[in-house]
């Protein structure tokens, strides 16, 4: 059954990105972009995060967000530049352009693409959806901490 459950969470991610990336080709955005720009959007971000707290944010590696962050600054989305306190660190900032990409031309088709996406399911089961993907997110997580400082799995 567990092999079952993480295959079909593999398959919607793959799908979310596939589909996801469909509904805003128009606008030149991808999932992964538009993950960056709804994390920047965020009321804590509004003057940036360093790219280790996006990349903690979103769960990715620095080096997978470094190649897509450039993109985006090239293309106007975000703004990259040295942390005025901590020079060793640098901060990504959603430009103005990535606020009209992000709240006038994403925003409607993202939230078109939730309710085509979730038709079907009920709030109630939406609820018990987030609740189940939270629990495995934290189990995921701990494996994941467990892992970096090396403890073994208990038998």
């Amino acid at each position: 059954m567990a092999n079952r459950i993480f295959f079909r969470l593999y398959q919607c991610a793959n799908m979310l990105h596939k589909t996801g990336s469909r509904a805003l080709e128009a606008d030149g955005l991808t999932t992964q972009q538009w993950a960056v720009l709804g994390a920047l959007s965020r009321k804590s971000a509004m003057h940036g995060m360093s790219i280790g707290d996006l990349a903690r944010y979103l769960m990715v590696s620095r080096q997978s967000l470094a190649g897509l962050l450039s993109r985006m600054a090239r293309d106007g989305h975000v703004t990259i530049a040295a942390d005025t306190t901590d020079r060793r660190s640098r901060i990504v900032s959603m430009t103005d352009v990535g606020g009209h990409a992000w709240n006038v031309l994403a925003q409607p088709k993202i939230r078109d693409y939730y309710m085509q996406a979730l038709d079907g399911v009920s709030i109630n089961d939406t609820a018990h959806i987030l609740h189940y993907l939270l629990t495995i997110l934290g189990n995921m997580q701990e494996i994941d901490a467990k892992s970096v400082r090396n403890e073994p799995d208990p038998d």
